[in-house]
């Protein structure tokens, strides 16, 4: 199982850089003007342009609860399970999958808006991997 984990952590970790960094989406609006945000755009824009609490929230829910995760999971696995890092990872876990519904729920408003058509790119499925691999490592150092 640590095997596992060894090789799951930097799995997660790289997924989870990925993720923020690559476009996750395209949006085509007028068939000639196109966007490919990434998360870290979305929330850099959404502070230049007046929008600093959601652009927070965003940047809480998105980049810092995931990234805490995994930097618990770490630390989990470097001290063996007898520290803290447990406990706070499990305070931590019950809003692991809130990141991916955020997203989701911005895809879903753009292609039912009906001013923009949106495609899924590869940043998307990055942190969808980040998240899912994040909670199988959680899940593993809960039970080890």
């Amino acid at each position: 199982m640590r095997l596992f984990l060894a090789l799951l952590l930097p799995i997660s970790t790289f997924s989870f850089a990925l993720g923020l960094t690559q476009p996750l989406m395209r949006f085509e609006r007028l068939y000639f003007l196109e966007d490919r945000p990434s998360l870290i755009r979305m929330i850099t824009e959404l502070w230049q342009d007046g929008d600093a609490a959601l652009a927070g929230i965003v940047a809480l829910f998105s980049v810092g609860f995931p990234a805490l995760k995994i930097l618990l999971i770490h630390i989990a696995v470097l001290t063996g399970g007898k520290s803290r890092s447990l406990a706070l990872l499990s305070m931590v876990s019950k809003w692991s999958m809130l990141d991916v519904m955020l997203v989701a729920l911005v895809l879903f408003a753009a292609k039912t808006s009906g001013l923009a058509a949106a495609a899924i790119l590869p940043g998307l499925w990055f942190y969808a991997a980040a998240t899912l691999s994040t909670a199988v490592a959680a899940n593993l150092c809960a039970r080890a």
